[in-house]
Protein backbone atom coordinates (compact mmCIF):
# COMPACT_ATOMS: atom_id res chain seq x y z
CA UNK A 1 0.00 0.00 0.00
CA UNK A 2 1.33 3.41 -0.82
CA UNK A 3 1.96 5.66 2.15
CA UNK A 4 0.02 8.50 0.49
CA UNK A 5 -3.23 7.03 1.84
CA UNK A 6 -3.40 9.00 5.06
CA UNK A 7 -7.08 8.81 5.86
CA UNK A 8 -10.07 6.98 4.43
CA UNK A 9 -13.50 6.64 5.96
CA UNK A 10 -12.36 6.97 9.54
CA UNK A 11 -9.04 5.12 9.27
CA UNK A 12 -5.62 6.60 9.81
CA UNK A 13 -2.78 4.97 7.88
CA UNK A 14 0.31 7.16 7.62
CA UNK A 15 4.07 6.84 8.06
CA UNK A 16 5.04 6.11 11.67
CA UNK A 17 7.59 8.80 12.50
CA UNK A 18 9.34 6.71 15.16
CA UNK A 19 9.36 3.44 13.15
CA UNK A 20 10.89 3.97 9.67
CA UNK A 21 9.32 1.74 7.02
CA UNK A 22 6.16 1.20 9.08
CA UNK A 23 2.74 2.85 8.93
CA UNK A 24 0.61 3.81 11.92
CA UNK A 25 -2.70 1.95 11.68
CA UNK A 26 -5.73 3.03 13.67
CA UNK A 27 -9.19 4.48 13.63
CA UNK A 28 -9.34 8.26 13.66
CA UNK A 29 -11.73 8.02 16.62
CA UNK A 30 -9.48 6.97 19.52
CA UNK A 31 -12.47 6.24 21.77
CA UNK A 32 -13.29 3.05 19.82
CA UNK A 33 -12.12 -0.50 20.54
CA UNK A 34 -8.87 -0.51 18.54
CA UNK A 35 -7.27 2.24 20.63
CA UNK A 36 -9.02 1.53 23.93
CA UNK A 37 -8.86 -2.27 23.90
CA UNK A 38 -5.63 -2.90 22.03
CA UNK A 39 -3.48 0.23 21.71
CA UNK A 40 -1.05 1.53 19.13
CA UNK A 41 -0.59 -0.64 16.04
CA UNK A 42 1.79 -0.24 13.14
CA UNK A 43 1.97 -2.19 9.89
CA UNK A 44 4.20 -2.82 6.93
CA UNK A 45 3.60 -4.75 3.75
CA UNK A 46 5.71 -7.87 3.29
CA UNK A 47 5.36 -8.93 -0.31
CA UNK A 48 2.42 -8.38 -2.62
CA UNK A 49 -0.18 -10.25 -0.56
CA UNK A 50 1.05 -10.03 3.04
CA UNK A 51 1.45 -7.59 5.89
CA UNK A 52 2.92 -7.58 9.38
CA UNK A 53 0.83 -5.75 11.97
CA UNK A 54 2.50 -4.98 15.31
CA UNK A 55 0.86 -4.22 18.64
CA UNK A 56 3.55 -2.04 20.18
CA UNK A 57 2.69 -1.66 23.85
CA UNK A 58 1.64 -4.99 25.33
CA UNK A 59 0.74 -4.06 28.90
CA UNK A 60 -0.67 -5.56 32.08
CA UNK A 61 -4.19 -4.62 30.92
CA UNK A 62 -3.70 -7.22 28.15
CA UNK A 63 -2.88 -10.02 30.61
CA UNK A 64 -4.69 -13.01 32.00
CA UNK A 65 -4.37 -14.39 35.55
CA UNK A 66 -1.20 -16.26 34.52
CA UNK A 67 0.51 -13.00 33.57
CA UNK A 68 0.52 -13.78 29.85
CA UNK A 69 -1.37 -12.13 27.01
CA UNK A 70 -5.08 -12.94 27.33
CA UNK A 71 -6.39 -15.14 24.53
CA UNK A 72 -9.22 -12.69 23.87
CA UNK A 73 -6.67 -9.93 23.23
CA UNK A 74 -4.86 -12.20 20.78
CA UNK A 75 -8.09 -12.99 18.94
CA UNK A 76 -9.16 -9.35 18.82
CA UNK A 77 -5.74 -8.37 17.50
CA UNK A 78 -5.94 -11.05 14.78
CA UNK A 79 -9.37 -9.73 13.76
CA UNK A 80 -8.09 -6.16 13.42
CA UNK A 81 -4.91 -7.35 11.66
CA UNK A 82 -6.92 -9.34 9.08
CA UNK A 83 -8.78 -6.18 8.16
CA UNK A 84 -5.59 -4.06 8.14
CA UNK A 85 -3.88 -6.61 5.88
CA UNK A 86 -6.83 -6.73 3.50
CA UNK A 87 -6.98 -2.93 3.46
CA UNK A 88 -3.25 -2.68 2.68
CA UNK A 89 -3.27 -5.43 0.02
CA UNK A 90 -6.60 -4.79 -1.71
CA UNK A 91 -7.09 -1.09 -1.00
CA UNK A 92 -9.54 1.10 0.89
CA UNK A 93 -12.54 -0.20 -1.07
CA UNK A 94 -12.57 -3.05 1.46
CA UNK A 95 -14.04 -0.62 4.01
CA UNK A 96 -17.13 -2.19 5.54
CA UNK A 97 -15.90 -5.78 5.33
CA UNK A 98 -16.94 -8.05 8.19
CA UNK A 99 -15.38 -11.15 9.70
CA UNK A 100 -17.30 -14.32 8.85
CA UNK A 101 -15.04 -16.74 10.64
CA UNK A 102 -11.77 -17.00 12.47
CA UNK A 103 -10.18 -20.35 13.28
CA UNK A 104 -7.30 -20.04 15.70
CA UNK A 105 -4.92 -22.51 17.27
CA UNK A 106 -3.04 -21.28 20.33
CA UNK A 107 0.49 -22.68 20.27
CA UNK A 108 2.40 -20.76 22.95
CA UNK A 109 2.01 -17.97 25.48
CA UNK A 110 2.48 -14.33 24.58
CA UNK A 111 4.43 -12.29 27.11
CA UNK A 112 3.58 -8.90 28.55
CA UNK A 113 6.06 -6.11 27.86
CA UNK A 114 7.08 -7.18 24.33
CA UNK A 115 5.52 -6.18 20.99
CA UNK A 116 3.23 -8.77 19.40
CA UNK A 117 3.09 -9.32 15.63
CA UNK A 118 0.43 -10.74 13.34
CA UNK A 119 1.85 -11.87 10.01
CA UNK A 120 -1.13 -12.19 7.67
CA UNK A 121 -1.49 -13.22 4.03
CA UNK A 122 -4.40 -12.82 1.62
CA UNK A 123 -4.73 -16.33 0.17
CA UNK A 124 -7.58 -15.72 -2.24
CA UNK A 125 -10.09 -13.07 -3.14
CA UNK A 126 -13.43 -13.77 -4.78
CA UNK A 127 -16.27 -11.44 -5.67
CA UNK A 128 -17.60 -11.43 -2.09
CA UNK A 129 -14.95 -13.09 0.10
CA UNK A 130 -11.36 -12.71 1.18
CA UNK A 131 -9.56 -15.76 2.60
CA UNK A 132 -6.60 -15.17 4.90
CA UNK A 133 -4.08 -17.12 6.94
CA UNK A 134 -1.38 -16.14 9.32
CA UNK A 135 0.54 -16.45 12.54
CA UNK A 136 0.92 -14.48 15.73
CA UNK A 137 4.56 -14.11 16.71
CA UNK A 138 6.58 -12.54 19.49
CA UNK A 139 10.31 -12.37 18.81
CA UNK A 140 11.13 -15.93 17.67
CA UNK A 141 8.16 -17.50 19.48
CA UNK A 142 5.02 -18.69 17.74
CA UNK A 143 1.92 -17.73 19.76
CA UNK A 144 -0.83 -18.92 17.41
CA UNK A 145 -1.81 -19.85 13.88
CA UNK A 146 -5.08 -18.84 12.22
CA UNK A 147 -7.35 -18.94 9.17
CA UNK A 148 -10.03 -16.35 8.57
CA UNK A 149 -12.64 -15.21 6.08
CA UNK A 150 -13.88 -11.68 5.50
CA UNK A 151 -17.03 -10.81 3.58
CA UNK A 152 -16.54 -7.79 1.37
CA UNK A 153 -18.97 -4.90 1.68
CA UNK A 154 -22.08 -4.74 -0.46
CA UNK A 155 -22.12 -2.19 -3.26
CA UNK A 156 -23.06 1.21 -1.88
Amino acid sequence: MSSDITSHIGFRCEPAPDHPGWLDWDLEDDTRFNAVGLGRMILRCEGERSARVRLLDVERRHSNLHGNIHGGVTLAFIDVAMFATTFSVLGPEIYGAVTLDLHNQFIGAGLIGKPLDVVCEVMRETGRMVFLRGTVEQDDNLVSSFLGTLRKPSAR
